[in-house]
């Protein structure tokens, strides 16, 4: 007894089945037809990726949309294109440099370049006077203001950023233009030696008012978007400053506006490219008057968008067709800006990011 295993009394526990399936050569003891897949988890056991799902017509979804602005870019273009060539054929001098506008006539005779030398020169009036001042109050409003008073204050900002653009005109006609001719007066006094203030008079609707009004429309959009690109600043960075014994200004100077720059640059050209396409507020505070003169001060200038808005109602076929010509050019113009824009912001991060 002691020299024997001991076995279980029931003959078949274990019995031939298990010593024939152990003793079976590889391969032979079980056999394809009864062999079942691990379950899931097990190597090689990973469902596979439905050719339709959710993510391919999300991703889908998102290149047709992004393809459907290049189309809606190219559409306009070809529009604009084919009403303008017959208009611009029909024109009996150069288009690009003559300063004049008169389409309607017999033989038509206009051309864009005072209305392009308007528009681009109160734009920049608009933005000097502009981007000083935002900046100013974003940085106020994201690093110096306490709590309760900057939050209503950045609301009251964006709610001025929804003003209409015809509610700026008419305050820019009826109210801003006397002291604005008040000002002009003082300027032309003291200053008359200098050619932008210079000049005999009337004084009024310039583009000096149409560049200040534009200033005003256009401060709440740049200030909303340097508080947020302001405010996004890291807190490390900032502290790191303070830490090394800078002031609140120098923290602001090396810290927040050296990483906000690219921020701040698309804010002050998206600010650009909506002084440039004003439409109603041009054409309420300017003189509308085709030349091509610095004089800041004197009545005249006139705008693209200004000359479309109060010319195409009483345009015959030659004349729509010249206004569409000039819309053209101010599309051309806003094309390049926002280009040059995405270049600058573009080097601005590589160079940051090069640096980091």
């Amino acid at each position: 007894m002691g020299d024997n295993p001991s076995r279980s009394t029931d003959a078949n526990a274990g019995g031939a089945g298990v010593t024939g399936r152990h003793a079976s050569p590889v391969g032979i003891g079980v056999s394809p037809s009864s062999y079942e897949e691990p379950p899931f988890g097990g190597g090689g056991a990973l469902p596979k990726k439905s050719r339709f799902s959710m993510e391919s017509g999300f991703r889908g979804l998102s290149v047709a949309s992004g393809a459907m602005v290049l189309v809606i870019i190219v559409a306009i273009a070809a529009f604009l294109i084919s009403k303008a060539v017959p208009a611009i054929s029909a024109d009996k001098v150069n288009f690009l440099s003559f300063k004049e506008w008169f389409p309607n006539e017999t033989e038509p005779r206009f051309g864009i370049a005072a209305l392009a030398f308007g528009t681009v020169l109160s734009s920049v009036i608009a933005l000097i006077v502009a981007v000083p001042i935002s900046l100013g109050i974003a940085l106020f409003l994201s690093h110096y203001a306490p709590k309760r008073l900057a939050t209503p204050l950045g609301f009251v900002m964006d709610l001025l950023a929804a003003v209409p653009s015809v509610v700026f005109g008419l305050w820019g006609r009826d109210v801003f233009q006397a002291p604005v001719a008040d000002f002009s007066v003082w300027l032309n006094h003291y200053f008359g030696w200098i050619p932008i203030f210079g000049g005999e008079g009337p004084f009024g609707q310039s583009i000096m008012l149409g560049g200040l009004v534009l200033a005003i429309m256009v401060l709440p959009i740049v200030t909303s978007l340097s508080r947020e690109v302001f405010q996004q600043t890291p807190g490390m960075n900032e502290e790191a400053a303070l830490a090394l014994g800078a002031t609140k200004w120098e923290m602001v100077r090396t810290a927040v506006l050296p990483y906000g720059k690219p921020g701040v640059i698309a804010a002050v050209m998206l600010g650009l490219g909506r002084a440039l396409g004003e439409t109603i507020a041009l054409a309420l505070t300017l003189g509308l008057v085709y030349n091509i003169s610095f004089n800041l001060i004197q009545v005249g200038g006139n705008s693209i968008a200004a000359n479309i808005a109060t010319t195409f109602a009483e345009a015959n076929d030659t004349g729509r067709g010249a206004l569409i010509a000039s819309g053209l050019v101010l599309f051309a113009i806003t094309l390049v800006v926002n280009m040059a824009a995405r270049a600058i912001i573009y080097r601005r991060r590589e160079f940051r990011d090069s640096a980091a």
